[in-house]
């Protein structure tokens, strides 16, 4: 499969800077309230978005979470041909807590006459019942379509490179206009504990605050050119576990890390 390796999801991943029974902590977070979509915002800019994907997808795993990634992008694997008639058959187990769809096109093909593709939210239920957060990665648009009458935080994908950073401006922007959601996380293909990473986050953080009146919540990164036992960031760990939190709570003011 070309955008989640089942290597990287199954490899045990330990916490980064964290005492040993981090992931404990995060499986009684879990454990506390159960939420079931996560939005996912594609970026088509920068390339190797696979890895920052399912390093996500494995922190849930960690926090001991059933995850699915329904992989919707444009630039994403196409569906198997029996996915318009059967999900189910369709997903593919990578390791004991996660399962992967290839869905790029499909949340369209179940458009209503309003073109709200909401229908598809349930048909994956159906699906895939066992999951306890479903990712789902899709462009700004696709998300519109998909969640707009819900109030999520999406997780905002992105590189470094200054395209990238546009792009990601731009569909958080088209969001809450669609969709009127307040708040984001940002999730960076970059070192995680670099300066220039840090001062990225932080740019795009101050440019939606200031000129779109979005907050920021948390914000992490993983090289893509890590190895594959690379630990899981503290960072990651924190933008996972603010997913379980109350998600009508307007939350904490982002701060650097």
């Amino acid at each position: 499969m070309d955008m989640l390796d089942a290597r990287h999801l199954a490899s045990p991943v330990s916490p980064s800077r964290e005492p040993a029974d981090q992931a404990d902590g995060l499986r009684r977070l879990f454990a506390a309230d159960r939420m079931r979509f996560v939005p996912v915002v594609a970026n088509p800019h920068g390339g190797g978005y696979g890895v920052p994907l399912e390093r996500l997808a494995t922190t849930f795993a960690e926090g001991g979470a059933q995850v699915l990634v329904v992989d919707a992008a444009e630039n994403s694997p196409l569906p198997q041909p029996m996915a318009e008639f059967d999900l189910s058959a369709c997903v593919e187990p990578l390791s004991a807590r996660v399962a992967y769809l290839a869905a790029s096109g499909l949340p369209l093909k179940h458009a209503d006459a309003q073109g709200s593709c909401a229908t598809f939210l349930d048909l994956l239920c159906v699906a895939w019942p066992r999951a306890d957060v479903t990712l789902v990665h899709a462009s700004a648009q696709t998300l519109v379509r998909l969640f707009h009458a819900q109030a999520l935080r999406p997780v905002l994908m992105a590189g470094t490179e200054a395209e990238s950073i546009t792009h990601a401006y731009a569909a958080l922007k088209l969001l809450w206009q669609r969709c009127h959601w307040q708040q984001f996380d940002l999730f960076l293909s970059a070192q995680p504990y670099a300066l220039g990473t840090a001062r990225i986050a932080q740019r795009l953080g101050d440019c939606a605050e200031r000129f779109i009146g979005v907050n920021l919540y948390r914000w992490a990164a993983a090289d893509v050119q890590a190895a594959v036992n690379e630990p899981i960031s503290t960072q990651l760990q924190r933008l996972a576990a603010g997913h379980w939190q109350a998600r009508s709570a307007a939350g904490m003011p982002w701060q650097p890390a």
